[in-house]
């Protein structure tokens, strides 16, 4: 073949395979975005895009089945949670709080909800928004409460304070104050536990905000590549408030579908109106009695609103319009749950305003146990890490090299010289000239 019909027929099998791959291309393109994927991805979109008003599919009356005796026991729940949380910004303004304070108002429907499906020898891990999990996993308010106060009495003896509560024994693997940094630990926590033959789940709580964190991004692939091997039974639920500090959604990520990035590391996600507690609580039992049985990570998108500031000192919230959160105190959950309780007649307004009693007195007496409580003692700085108390204050180093020396530069004996008799002194030698100089 000379050189010429050569080049034309590399020519045309290029434009073949160049034509095949657009086609091609088109085929995919179609069946990823228009064949049903079961409510999973792209294809939510449609019905659940991310609304400005976090609206999502709207679940049929009665799909939940949620007895009233219950609703009033999760009502009083998340009445305790909103009390507590007002007492915390009151007392941090009164200076009795320090470091910093994020209080979970607005979004109490999604730990309440999810952690209806908690059963014992499940993990739950989350960020520094974190006193509302310590609470429904039963730490008792007054140990959270001075734990705020960082007195000695608190559930990490005063060291962790708002932003790293723990209580192990109640499956609360901590808050975390670095954003995104306790992702990779979540989805450990969720292999070791299959590794070590149980079928218990981890419950990884993540904002919007750390969505756009590496570790997120490394800690999802891990999860969606020991999924196919069954091994990760981790849920991450993502509660998007709709800010990252003072960052809308919509400024921080071109594609604001949040359940849909965990499409790219395989991963089964869904929404959910994380403002409507039935509604959580209907997905939470299904989607862990799934993630249970398959030990396979899933996600849920937890569409919610935090209508207090981001934090206690963020006074001015210029991000967002007096409107906009007026707007959303329309469907606070807690008071679209006292509207249900009273449209069913499981409560009157007499009821809700005992309730409301109870909590905040369960609440004034934390804040009495906090203020009376002792600050830890200072020997507690040494306790719980790594390093003992000589290390940690370099004593030991400089002990072991005293030792050191006093080794290498051993003194042969001496006589000691005789005591002086009383009143007897030896007379100084003069300064030379140069000494009196200087």
């Amino acid at each position: 073949m000379g050189k010429r019909p050569r080049r034309a027929y590399l020519a045309m099998a290029r434009g073949i395979r160049l034509a095949w791959e657009a086609v091609k291309n088109v085929i995919l393109s179609a069946t990823y975005w228009d064949v049903p994927r079961n409510g999973k991805g792209p294809s939510m979109s449609a019905e659940n895009e991310n609304s400005e008003n976090g609206e999502v599919e709207s679940r049929d009356e009665g799909a939940v089945a949620t007895g009233t005796d219950r609703l009033v026991d999760l009502y009083r729940k998340m009445a305790l949670i909103r009390a507590f949380e007002e007492a915390t910004q009151r007392g941090f303004r009164q200076g009795k709080i320090g470091g910093y304070l994020h209080v979970y108002s607005g979004q109490e429907a999604v730990a309440t909800g999810f952690l209806e499906a908690f059963r014992e020898g499940d993990k739950v891990i989350t960020a520094y928004r974190d006193h509302a999990h310590a609470l429904l996993l039963g730490s008792d308010p007054k140990n959270v409460m001075a734990e705020l106060f960082g007195r000695g009495t608190g559930i990490v003896k005063g060291k962790g304070g708002s932003m790293h509560l723990f209580n192990v024994e109640r499956g609360l693997m901590g808050g975390y104050g670095i954003v995104g940094g306790h992702i990779p630990l979540g989805v450990g926590l969720a292999y070791a536990m299959k590794y070590q033959g149980t079928d218990n789940v981890c419950q990884l709580y993540l904002g919007d905000g750390a969505i756009s964190t590496g570790a997120f991004h490394e800690a999802s692939n891990l999860a969606g590549l020991w999924g196919k091997d069954e091994m990760c039974p981790c849920l991450f639920i993502v509660e998007n408030n709709q800010y990252g500090m003072g960052t809308s959604v919509e400024r921080t990520t071109a594609m604001t579908d949040l359940a849909a990035k965990f499409d790219a590391y395989g991963i089964e996600n869904e929404k959910v109106d994380g403002m409507d507690l039935e509604a959580v609580i209907e997905c939470a039992e299904r989607v862990v009695e799934q993630v249970r049985e398959t030990g396979r990570p899933y996600a849920v998108e937890a569409l919610t609103y935090r209508i207090a500031p981001h934090g206690a000192a963020d006074f001015f919230e210029k991000y967002r319009t007096k409107e906009e959160i007026k707007e959303w105190r329309e469907r606070d959950p807690i008071g679209l749950l006292e509207k249900k309780l009273l449209e069913q007649d499981a409560l009157d307004e007499e009821q809700l305003s005992e309730i409301k009693s109870e909590v905040k007195e369960i609440v004034d007496e934390a804040v009495k146990f906090a203020d009376e409580s002792e600050q830890p003692p200072i020997e507690e700085l040494y306790t719980d890490v790594y390093a003992g108390k000589d290390e940690y204050m370099g004593e030991h180093e400089l002990d072991e090299s005293a030792g050191e020396a006093s080794a290498d530069t051993e003194v042969p004996d001496e006589e000691e010289p005789d005591e002086e008799e009383p009143g007897e002194e030896e007379p100084e030698e003069e300064a030379d000239e140069s000494e009196k100089e200087e």
